[in-house]
């Protein structure tokens, strides 16, 4: 094993051609860097520099040993930069997942802030269902997820109030009731119901249920689908109702499809969105980074 310090100690000498020079420019004396050359030269089993009155030259093996040796600790700067900037998340890589992008601004615009303060930070972006995203973090394959009330309480990560929206019906555009301006629940008892599974969130899947329970039924669920993109396909082709986040709402552009608000709406017809991220100390530089840009406007 050949040390760094000994690599650049040669370089200088190769360079100066002149032991009294490289020792003044390394700040050491001649007589130790001369041991230190003539030991490396040992190390190798070659010459790699001719000491005669004239002065120093390089042999052949010499010059090819410089070229390497350059090579080498230029290669280690660029690693000692990289590792630096990833200290300071400046570069590495950020996972981000959930549910949905383009119906939340303020996500979207701490992505956009992001990518233009950190570009040499590899950004993925994921869209999945909770249940999914929830074994992500605690798998480490995501740093940071976005995603419904877990139905349990959570041993692995820490979860964070991220915003609140409420839940609208969505139906198709020719529905008798499509025209009103606001809907009651109750009075959609009757009607078909298409739901995401639960078990792709089922905290999501158990609140709708209660919501609906405490209109006085229980949803006739005819088809399930895992995208809310999906379920909104499925409404506009006549399969039934869904009852989804006011986000869903605003990034819609279904014209088969109509969004109303709930005119009896409770503290159930709310439905909130949690980040999640591991529990870990520090936070890395490149997610706090993120969480910092998600605090302002």
């Amino acid at each position: 094993m050949i040390e760094i310090r000994v690599l650049k100690q040669f370089v200088t000498v190769a360079e100066t051609l002149n032991f009294h020079r490289a020792a003044e420019l390394l700040h050491m004396s001649q007589p130790p860097l001369s041991v230190a050359v003539r030991q490396l030269e040992e190390k190798l089993g070659v010459t790699l520099l001719i000491r005669d009155r004239g002065g120093v030259a390089l042999t052949p093996a010499g010059s090819a040993f410089l070229h390497s040796a350059r090579g080498l600790l230029h290669s280690l700067d660029q690693q000692i930069s990289h590792v630096r900037k990833v200290a300071e998340g400046l570069a590495g890589k950020l996972t981000i997942s959930s549910v949905s992008l383009a119906g939340y601004p303020r996500l979207l615009n701490a992505l956009r802030q992001f990518r233009q303060r950190y570009p040499q930070v590899e950004l993925e972006i994921k869209e999945m269902p909770s249940a999914m995203q929830i074994r992500a973090v605690q798998q480490g394959e995501t740093d940071l997820a976005f995603i419904r009330q877990p139905a349990v309480e959570l041993r692995h990560g820490k979860l964070t109030p991220f915003l609140t929206e409420k839940i609208v019906v969505a139906l198709p555009a020719e529905h008798p009731r499509a025209a009103q301006r606001e809907i009651n629940l109750c009075a959609l008892a009757d009607q078909d119901f298409v739901f995401t599974p639960p078990q792709l969130g089922e905290g999501y899947y158990q609140q709708l249920i209660q919501l609906c329970q405490s209109a006085g039924f229980y949803p006739r669920i005819v088809q399930q689908a895992a995208q809310i993109s999906t379920l909104i396909a499925l409404v506009s082709c006549g399969f039934g109702l869904a009852l989804v986040p006011e986000s869903v709402a605003n990034d819609s552009a279904n014209a088969k499809v109509r969004f109303l608000p709930l005119s009896d709406a409770t503290p159930q017809a709310e439905i909130a969105l949690f980040m999640l991220f591991a529990n870990t100390q520090p936070v890395a530089a490149t997610l706090a980074n993120f969480l910092a840009l998600l605090d302002k406007p």
